[in-house]
């Protein structure tokens, strides 16, 4: 940026012809800003006292005016002229302060930064704690030096401009934007900015968003009045999910429909801080909103019941796309606002995109960056440009066809470990909770999926449900409909286990046609891996048709399942668990036409509903799930025990679980109530928190909720001889050679029971001086397994 190519007289004189005081300012307007310019000789003096030759933007502006008045609010008042200038040398001890910082591998504008104080040539004579600095080791080719603009009051780091001509422009555009709100700063600047910001409205109704952007941020920096609103429209929909401030025009009544919605926004996120929602309240009643109406807003939005309505024919196309997309029907929805975006008209000149949009619980999610800029680059309300280019190719549609999304690493940066899915052919997803639900169940107001992933952990507290029992298996689930006319409920957070009490939910959900069920169970990441199970059931007018239950290489199956299905060909044992899975899932779809909208259910909004238990009530005969601490419960957690030194027992016959010996003994036992509840209760609390079994916080919290079940008054009466760990101890001390093998086998006992303590010592009584409570949650476990 060369200074000789710059008219600093014309420049100059504009600033000073515009100039007018501030509202704090002088009285006065015929107040000089600069001084008669020095003559050549008088630079040259100065670049020889100072060593140095003077970047040339800066020369030409001192041969022009030998100083400056700035008058900047809170910063350089004044330049001063080439007999003031001088090296700043650093006088208040910053530079340490800013190479301490630099770090092993600092960036080289931060070193810059740090050793700018030293070498820097100061400008200013008059300011507020203020410096205006030239740094000479900061240049560029055409000899230019950056100047630093220090204010020491701020806090804040330096502002640096490329040039001494860079940052004069900057201060005069400061010098409008101070006095934009005068109503008599009127002058040729003025207008000619307010004419660029009508041509940039123009240009971005017809669709040429770059060029009317370039046309704002000027504007924009000059302070222009209308100017920042219509820029913030266009920035807000480049960045749909940040905040903008709109100002006074959310109280303008053509305009509060669509911008007070968006103002909402924030608090109804959670987002407002700042003496939360009655000071958002109260700056909106102060901008002349009717604070009644700012509550409604506010409710509506937080409530997910909000709904975008505009008139007219775009209007219409809106409810359309509301329609699809509070099924989830996403891409289908964006494709009705796309095509009828040459359909809408603002309601005023300061609205240039339908920016309402973004506040619609259903609506607002579609609305991705790529998708507002398609929105930007179509022509609105009625303002074709034949002279422009073709409309860019639409954006790709975010949901991928068929299932084979869910085996995916990861959704939303969360793992997909697990889910279950009810599809419902031809039913209306109004209908589900009756089909599905427990009795009572409504559709919810429209929820995200970290809203349902929150909801889904807090199993006695969903929609105000009466508390379940510890067997019930409930599920929130989020609901949709298909491209292929299925109604879907899907649940992706539990984490739960597929067990023998499981009731495939499609015999009820087909009463009007057919159903199908999936449920893929977590995979365990333990050392001891077990294959996750995977499950189809299909059902037609209230009959099962066929189902198949997977886990590894066993294969339960029931009914003449379709050779396309046939889990034989899809699970193959030479096949790793993903690739089988997604040969199930890609199989689905052909045969059966099943599909899931990834974007709703990660990043969008749907209803959700609370189910029915997936598991039925305990019966006679069943195979209680034992106390166990791990990512696994139900019988299939017999199998896992069960092999190994550690997990078999040494008195069960050979092949036989180690759940089913302790169940028989328990059976036989006066303490028979105690391991029942025992067991419960800590697979309740697993329930609770699934996965998390093997992390010693989470073994140690299962401990102590086991020993407060040992307390109770059902197990305090456990009418037992000597335990065996303390017989084993007995053994020991009387001779420790002959009971090492003995004990050894009790250690392991206690400690695949949780019983970490006695497992560790070895010693009762130690056990028991350590933790008296240790003790009683021991005999509870020697009273599942006696001697």
């Amino acid at each position: 940026m060369s200074g000789e190519s710059f008219n600093w007289h014309d420049f100059l004189g504009r600033w000073q012809e515009e100039w007018v005081p501030d509202d704090d300012g002088d009285d006065g307007r015929d107040v000089p800003m600069g001084r008669p310019g020095a003559d050549e000789a008088a630079i040259v003096a100065a670049e020889e006292r100072l060593g140095r030759r003077l970047p040339p933007s800066y020369r030409a502006f001192l041969a022009e005016s030998d100083g400056w008045r700035v008058d900047q609010t809170a910063g350089v008042y004044v330049l001063g002229g080439i007999a003031d200038i001088g090296w700043f040398r650093d006088p208040h001890g910053l530079t340490p302060l800013y190479e301490q910082e630099l770090g092993d591998a600092p960036r080289e504008a931060d070193v810059l930064l740090a050793g700018m104080w030293q070498r820097a040539l100061r400008l200013e004579t008059d300011s507020d704690m203020s410096h205006a600095l030239l740094d000479p080791g900061d240049s560029d080719q055409d000899g230019e030096w950056a100047l630093y603009l220090y204010q020491g009051w701020s806090g804040e780091l330096p502002e640096r401009y490329p040039s001494f001509r860079a940052y004069m422009e900057a201060m005069y555009r400061g010098f409008h934007g101070s006095r934009a709100g005068r109503a008599d700063f009127v002058n040729a600047t003025t207008r000619a900015q307010d004419a660029r910001v009508e041509e940039a409205r123009v240009l971005a109704l017809r669709g040429r968003c770059a060029e009317a952007l370039t046309l704002l941020e000027e504007a924009s920096s000059f302070g222009r009045p209308h100017s920042r609103v219509l820029l913030q429209q266009l920035q807000h929909l480049m960045a749909p999910g940040s905040s903008q401030d709109y100002g006074f025009l959310a109280a303008d009544p053509r305009y509060l429909p669509e911008i007070l919605p968006v103002e909402a926004m924030t608090p109804a996120r959670g987002e407002w801080r700042l003496g939360g929602d009655d000071h958002w309240l109260g700056m909106m009643a102060a901008r002349g909103v009717d604070r009644k109406t700012a509550e409604t807003v506010l409710s509506a939005l937080r409530d997910g019941v909000h709904r975008y309505a505009p008139p007219g024919p775009w209007g219409r196309a809106v409810a359309e796309a509301w329609e699809e997309a509070r099924w989830g029907a996403t891409d289908a929805a964006w494709r009705v606002l796309r095509d009828a975006l040459a359909l809408w008209e603002p309601p005023g000149p300061s609205l240039i995109a339908p920016i309402g949009l973004l506040a619609d619980p259903f609506l607002g999610p579609l609305i991705t960056p790529e998708r507002g800029r398609e929105i930007l680059a179509t022509p609105r309300a009625g303002e074709a440009d034949p002279a422009r280019e073709p409309v860019p190719g639409p954006a790709p549609d975010l949901d991928p066809p068929g299932l084979a999304w869910l085996t995916e690493p990861a959704v939303n940066g969360q793992p997909l470990d697990g889910y279950r899915c009810v599809w419902v052919e031809g039913a209306d997803p109004v209908a589900l909770p009756a089909l599905l639900g427990r009795e009572g169940a409504e559709l919810s107001a429209p929820t995200s999926a970290r809203e349902l992933a929150w909801r889904t952990f807090r199993p006695r507290e969903r929609d105000g449900a009466e508390p379940a029992e510890h067997w019930e298996d409930r599920a929130v689930v989020a609901v949709g409909r298909t491209a292929q006319a299925w109604a879907f409920a899907f649940d992706g957070h539990s984490g739960r286990h597929l067990n023998e009490r499981f009731t495939s939910p499609a015999v009820a959900a087909s009463a009007a046609g057919r159903a199908v069920v999936v449920w893929r169970g977590p995979r365990d990441s333990s050392p001891r891996h077990r294959p996750a199970a995977f499950h189809l059931s299909v059902a037609e007018r209230g009959q099962e048709i066929y189902a198949f239950t997977v886990r590894g290489t066993e294969i339960q199956r029931s009914g003449r399942i379709p050779e396309r299905l046939d889990p034989s060909r899809l699970f193959r044992p030479e096949a790793s668990e993903l690739d089988s899975e997604l040969r199930a899932l890609e199989a689905l779809h052909v045969e059966l036409g099943l599909s899931l909208p990834r974007f709703a259910l990660t990043r969008g909004r749907l209803r959700t509903f609370t189910t029915r238990s997936w598991t039925r009530a305990p019966q006679a005969g069943d195979t209680p799930t034992s106390a166990s601490y791990g990512t696994s419960t139900g019988p299939e957690l017999g199998a896992a025990r069960g092999s190994g030194a550690r997990g078999r027992d040494a008195r069960c016959p050979a092949g036989e679980d180690r759940p089913q010996a302790v169940v028989a003994a328990a059976q036989a036992e006066p303490g028979r109530r105690c391991a029942e509840r025992l067991s419960m209760t800590v697979i309740r609390h697993r329930r609770r928190h699934p996965g998390v079994g093997r992390e010693p916080r989470a073994r140690r919290t299962a401990q102590r909720t086991a020993r407060r079940a040992a307390r109770t008054a059902d197990c305090r009466p456990i009418p037992r001889p000597r335990s065996a760990v303390a017989e084993a101890v007995g053994a020991a001390r009387a001779s420790p050679a002959a009971a090492r093998p003995a004990q050894r086998r009790r250690r392991a006992r206690a400690s695949s029971f949780g019983c970490a303590t006695v497992a560790r010592t070895g010693r009762a009584g130690r056990a028991g001086a350590r933790d008296p409570e240790n003790t009683d949650t021991c005999r509870a476990m020697d009273a599942l397994h006696p001697v």
